[in-house]
């Protein structure tokens, strides 16, 4: 009668233990990796998540999962039981940390927001472009524009090379499921070519009701065999010697990807587009515009001769005060920009 009694009454309190409601409160409970099951039941003993150990241990073995808790960071919310909490370390279901790689960002700022990214393990550091698209099975690929932007979540621990192979991955699917979608008759050869002027029309607006128009220009000019004579890759081309204005010596200085002094696109993208701007080159709008200027509040104004885009330049950055020529303007009007440089 005694061990019958000694039974039910392990019994009752195995179920309330398994069952009843914890209250975790804000407690961060860390895993780590190979650590065994009685470790981690004392650990959540002694932090007075768990009433004592062993029915923990217990629940562990008789549901088969004894080997099966996965290690990293977890916080449980007050209410829940400890069969829920085993089978949520059997699940993995870790805290994850946000990190955001933002559109029109460069391949150094994705990487240097990776760095500042709070318990993430950094492999990458002071790495050259080369060896990081190595290590990413990627070797002879210039990473401009080849890594998607998005808010990812990632575990304790976690790399950052990880985090770029999934960024790498999203885009690539993207570019090519979209690239089949495409408009048809464009004057671009190949999907890399879409994310390059992708990432120019990243660049060159903020206002999403403009990047098929934007688009729509640059195609234009692509098929007039007319320099894109866009600022973001003049920018991009100067690169450590830009000190936030672009002037006109930099206009003529000549490099790979100054579109004022090559035709065609440059050799690589010049950010990271985000799926807006890749759709709006792959669909841009129909239009006859061949320039836009900015009318100082964000948007711009469109025109399709050159005679037009002078006088929105008078009218948007002169403020309708025709002045005598400067070096600005005679840019504009020998060299038919996209856009005012009299704001330089």
């Amino acid at each position: 009668m005694t061990f019958v009694a000694t039974c039910l009454v392990s019994g009752v309190y195995l179920y309330w233990a398994w069952n009843h409601s914890l209250m975790p409160g804000e407690a961060l409970i860390e895993i780590k990796p190979k650590m065994p099951l009685k470790a981690i039941a004392n650990h959540l003993s002694q932090r007075k998540i768990l009433p004592e150990s062993y029915s923990f241990i217990l629940l562990a073995y008789l549901s088969g999962h004894d080997r099966d808790l996965k290690s990293g960071e977890y916080r449980f919310p007050n209410g829940i039981s400890a069969k829920e909490m085993l089978d949520r370390m059997v699940a993995g279901r870790v805290i994850e940390y946000p990190v955001v790689l933002l559109e029109g960002r460069t391949f150094g700022q994705f990487l240097q927001t990776l760095a500042e990214a709070p318990k993430l393990t950094l492999t990458l550091r002071g790495l050259a472009p080369d060896i990081i698209m190595d290590r990413l099975g990627r070797m002879g690929e210039h990473p401009e524009g080849r890594f998607f932007p998005d808010t990812y979540y990632y575990s304790a621990g976690q790399s950052d090379l990880k985090i770029l192979t999934i960024a790498y991955e999203k885009m690539q699917k993207l570019l090519l499921q979209e690239w089949e979608q495409r408009d048809a008759g464009l004057p671009l050869k190949d999907p890399y070519s879409a994310l390059i002027l992708a990432s120019i029309v990243e660049k060159e607006t903020g206002r999403a009701n403009e990047r098929r128009i934007i688009a729509g220009v640059f195609i234009n000019r692509l098929r007039r065999g007319m320099r894109l004579q866009s600022d973001p890759s003049v920018i991009y081309g100067m690169g450590l010697q830009f000190d936030g204005n672009i002037r006109l010596k930099d206009l003529k200085h000549d490099t790979p990807y100054n579109t004022y002094t090559r035709g065609g696109l440059p050799p690589t993208p010049v950010a990271m587009p985000g799926k807006d701007s890749l759709l709006a080159v792959l669909h841009p709008e129909q239009t006859n515009a061949l320039y836009f200027v900015a009318r100082g509040d964000g948007t711009h104004e469109f025109t399709s001769t050159l005679e037009d885009h002078n006088k929105a330049v008078i009218k948007y950055q002169l403020k309708g005060k025709p002045k005598m020529p400067t070096s600005s303007q005679v840019i504009i009007q020998s060299t038919d920009v996209n856009k005012s440089q009299l704001k330089k």
